[in-house]
């Protein structure tokens, strides 16, 4: 069951990733339309391409990008022995999770700060008002709290299991 939902899980969130890459693609393609064909450029496209690439960037790499896919300099770390590796991951773990945690409140505060201005020309669709920059950068607080939870599980999870045989810290 657990297995299940955790499918449906990564199902729905590969499905919102891919809708805000096709959404920018295809403002992206009427920024191009509009500039060379109707020789009238938009301006709300290059705005909108922006705010969807903030999304894309912090959704994705809250809910999609594995441990495994990260870049890491780990020379030193797989030459050392399993006992020293399990504390070199648990001191990056506990780094990342205390780090996020931290840093939580003052970023929230400055997103919480940005409700105070507006996108210059992309407009919300039902009511027509710009949209506050504290929508559109509250996907960072997200990514902050998932990241943030990811590292705490791997602490956890490194303590009681040790360091990971297959991949890196």
């Amino acid at each position: 069951m657990v297995k299940l939902a955790s499918k449906w899980v990564i199902r729905g969130t590969e499905f919102i990733a891919a809708s805000l890459l096709a959404a920018m693609f295809v403002t992206f393609l009427l920024q191009i339309f509009s500039r060379y064909v109707l020789q009238t450029p938009f301006g709300w496209t290059l705005e909108l391409c922006l705010i969807l690439w903030v999304w894309i960037v912090f959704f994705g790499c809250a809910f999609l990008v594995r441990e495994k896919d990260h870049v890491t300099f780990d020379i030193f770390y797989l030459a050392a022995p399993r006992s020293l590796q399990q504390v070199l991951a648990l001191i990056a773990a506990g780094s990342i999770t205390i780090g996020m945690l931290w840093a939580f409140l003052p970023t929230w505060d400055y997103i919480d700060f940005l409700k105070i201005r507006r996108t210059s020309t992309v407009r919300e669709p039902f009511s027509g008002d710009k949209i506050p920059l504290r929508t559109i950068f509250s996907i960072y607080a997200v990514f902050m709290l998932v990241v943030a939870a990811r590292y705490g599980w791997r602490f956890i999870d490194i303590v009681r299991n040790g360091p990971p045989k297959d991949r890196q810290a």
